[in-house]
């Protein structure tokens, strides 16, 4: 596949993105069926999808009811090609089509919910699909009529027409999202759209000869033949994969690459890097030392968005000495973005912000737009990064590594700028007692995502005896209904509560880091240890500025499974 994500259209699955968080999830969901596809606006017309095999509308934080929300171009619907809407996707269909009607919900449905079939049901996406299943939702609007020509295929107790058809014309939606892990038969019903109803064949891989070729001639067409290539590298898979291919690409004398030790790697990472990289045969890589820059830019912060741009334009200044230093019209920078990166930094016209990347600061997006950055992988994920970084020939040290933010342990240390009593929003604790249980809220608030949007709320803390029947449920419950809540926890040491914790002011200083430094060392010192460590994807080591009876807290983060299929949790 180009990274540029048309130029190679035929035969794919076109993604029109409406903005959704789980967009790149829902693309890479289709290419582990090894069919080719590509993320594009969600305005594209029926002239550059001309060609597709089909055509599937992703889901979005906006509401079909506002008249600016996002809208397809009718003209799709021209090119006599299936089409399925997912979410705002299926909304959108209702809305767009004659006969249809959306209305906002009388109750928002965010977590699992159990999706029964109708008993009429004879469509294709969901054969195989059991009459009852559990599904993932994130919604607040609903559509109320169908549009003509359709039939329901199947709801939820709080939605009605959770997927619906129309068989004759090959359009389908469906309310639930079928490409999270959640939505127990949720890749049965993309590969029966894809391959029973699109007919796509399973011949694409990521790491493929033609891929990589592919990726390599788009390197050269950007940087052009007397341009060189001045490389940012953190010893993480996204930039050593993409500094690699730059290099096979342009040739060594044409790619520089800079190292820069922010003071907030994991311990003894920086040494540990440059060693990776002189075995790995990358001679022209430099450090440089910056810990002295970085930690006085972040340490009178506290709210995480305002530290990630800090650190994203400290990064900006030190490039822009390096670019000092060499001719400007001769020197483009290399980063190794992939696609989740510009998602989650609402990288597309439709997304919502949930994390501003350092790399997508807007000085560095105002040099993307001016053509001066290449990013190899912009078009990619992170298990396909992996897959093409072996096919290169990368040794394992480089790219089997836990995934690590750019702005490092900066943005893993929690800070408060002032003391806070514990938070008893409106609803908790009414639900918990329901469950026989006590609710109370972390006076620390988390980013999260409901609805494909971003949320910025506190971590509802459970207490009372533990049922593993209904703990599913009153999370689900607390999430739904109490609006300053986005995650839910169960308190294990014991019935008195964890009222004795206290949030104190704390800002990144360096003892602070070497605490959690070392955390994140016994941490993945352990995981290097156990034989169950391959099923744990990511796992974050998070300093709190909670404190008990004086004693710092760290929080370890277990993201169990492959990327995408993935269960989190909290220690």
């Amino acid at each position: 596949m180009s990274p540029t994500g048309v130029a190679h259209i035929m035969n794919g699955i076109a993604v029109l993105d409406a903005g959704g968080q789980y967009c790149h999830l829902l693309a890479r969901r289709i290419r582990e069926l090894h069919v080719q596809s590509h993320v594009l606006p969600i305005g594209t017309s029926a002239e550059v999808l001309d060609g597709v095999s089909g055509i599937i509308i992703s889901g979005g934080p906006r509401s079909v009811t506002e008249a600016e929300s996002p809208r397809i171009n009718p003209s799709i619907f021209d090119l006599d090609v299936p089409v399925l809407g997912i979410c705002y996707g299926h909304q959108l269909l209702a809305a767009t089509l004659p006969g249809g009607a959306v209305t906002p919900s009388s109750s928002r449905e965010y977590g699992t919910a159990r999706l029964r079939l109708a008993s009429a049901n004879v469509n294709s996406i969901l054969s195989q699909v059991p009459e009852t299943t559990t599904v993932w939702m994130s919604h607040g609007d609903s559509v109320e009529r169908l549009p003509r020509g359709f039939q329901l295929l199947a709801s939820t107790d709080e939605c009605h027409v959770a997927a619906m058809a129309n068989p004759e014309r090959r359009i389908f939606g469906v309310q639930f999202h079928p490409e999270v892990s959640h939505s127990e038969h949720g890749q049965t019903v993309l590969r029966n759209f894809v391959k029973d109803v699109c007919r796509c064949d399973s011949d694409w891989h990521p790491s493929s000869d033609e891929t990589i070729r592919d990726i390599k001639a788009d390197i050269v067409a950007r940087v052009g033949p007397l341009r060189k290539v001045l490389f940012f590298v953190s010893g993480g898979v996204d930039s050593t994969v993409a500094f690699k291919l730059c290099v096979d690409a342009l040739g060594r004398d044409r790619v520089h690459g800079v190292f820069v030790d922010t003071g907030f790697m994991r311990q003894d990472e920086p040494r540990e890097v440059m060693q990776a990289f002189e075995r790995a045969g990358f001679y022209r890589v430099e450090k440089r030392e910056a810990a002295n820059r970085f930690l006085p830019a972040v340490s009178k912060l506290h709210d995480p968005e305002e530290k990630r741009k800090a650190i994203g334009l400290t990064f900006l200044a030190v490039e822009n000495e390096v670019l000092a230093s060499v001719p400007p019209d001769e020197w483009m920078l290399g980063q190794g973005t992939i696609y989740p990166d510009t998602i989650e930094s609402g990288g597309s016209r439709e997304a919502a912000l949930i994390k501003t990347h350092h790399n997508r600061v807007p000085e560095l997006t105002k040099r993307i737009e001016a053509g001066l950055v290449v990013e190899p992988l912009a078009q990619f994920y992170k298990d396909e990064v992996r897959q093409i970084g072996r096919a290169l020939g990368l040794p394992g040290v480089l790219i089997e590594k836990q995934p690590f933010p750019g702005p490092g342990l900066a943005v893993r240390y929690l800070c408060s700028e002032q003391s806070l009593p514990w938070h008893d929003p409106d609803g908790l604790d009414d639900v918990a007692r329901r469950y026989g249980m006590h609710g109370r809220a972390l006076p620390l608030r988390a980013v999260g995502v409901q609805g494909d949007g971003r949320t910025y709320a506190h971590v509802a803390v459970l207490v009372g005896d533990y049922r593993s029947d209904v703990i599913g449920t009153v999370s689900k419950e607390i999430t739904n209904t109490v609006r300053d809540v986005n995650r839910v926890a169960y308190w294990i040491a014991g019935k008195a509560g964890p009222d004795g914790f206290r949030v104190e002011p704390e800002s990144i200083a360096s003892d602070g880091l070497s605490l959690l430094k070392s955390a994140d060392a016994i941490v993945r010192d352990v995981l290097a240890h156990d034989s169950g460590g391959a099923r744990i994807w990511q796992c974050p080591v998070i300093l709190l500025p909670l404190k008990y009876q004086g004693l710092r807290t760290v929080a370890i983060r277990l993201w169990l499974g492959g990327a995408g299929g993935r269960t989190r949790g909290w220690v």
